[in-house]
């Protein structure tokens, strides 16, 4: 059902403020201009998602063709992660540049845990697959605390109109 606008010369709404569609320069009804520290950042999340995508689909196939594990169980549970985690991240990729709040947290964790296994990975004999994980997770957080995009990235996900 849409709402009645409050400026008769302006088109009725169905209450969507959806800002998936709006440039970086245009915000259109009051809200900030989508930062490019939101579009970098989303694309750092989305490629993490899909380098775990990539990583479920190898370990997958692995399993499928009969490489031994200790524990056939543990490791559809641990493709079930992947692909979860997989999930999960191209969701907060996603609202992230819709602009809404709740996936700044997500990115966040997902970069510290990116760093936690960055720094041993560098630091164990694989400087540049350590430093591949490293440098986007450190730009990512980095621009997580930026003020344009804590500005941009404040919306509440309200519950859609009743009637």
């Amino acid at each position: 059902m849409s709402r009645a606008s409050e400026n008769p010369s302006e088109p009725a709404g169905n209450g969507d403020d959806d800002l998936a569609g709006v440039p970086a320069g245009d915000s259109g009804s009051g809200h900030p201009a989508r930062p490019s520290g939101i579009l970098v950042i989303a694309i750092i999340v989305a490629l993490e998602a899909t380098a775990l995508l990539v990583a479920a689909v190898w370990y997958g196939s692995q399993l499928l063709t009969g490489a031994p594990v200790l524990s056939f169980w543990g490791a559809v549970f641990t493709l079930g992660l992947l692909l979860a985690f997989s999930a999960w991240l191209f969701a907060v990729a996603t609202f992230l540049f819709r602009g809404y709040r709740w996936p700044r947290a997500g990115a966040l964790v997902a970069q510290l845990f990116t760093l936690t296994i960055g720094f041993p990975t560098m630091t164990g004999g694989y400087p540049w697959a350590g430093l591949a994980m490293l440098l986007p997770a450190v730009l990512a957080i980095v621009l997580l605390f930026d003020k344009r995009v804590i500005a941009f990235a404040s919306r509440a996900g309200g519950a859609p109109p009743a009637l």
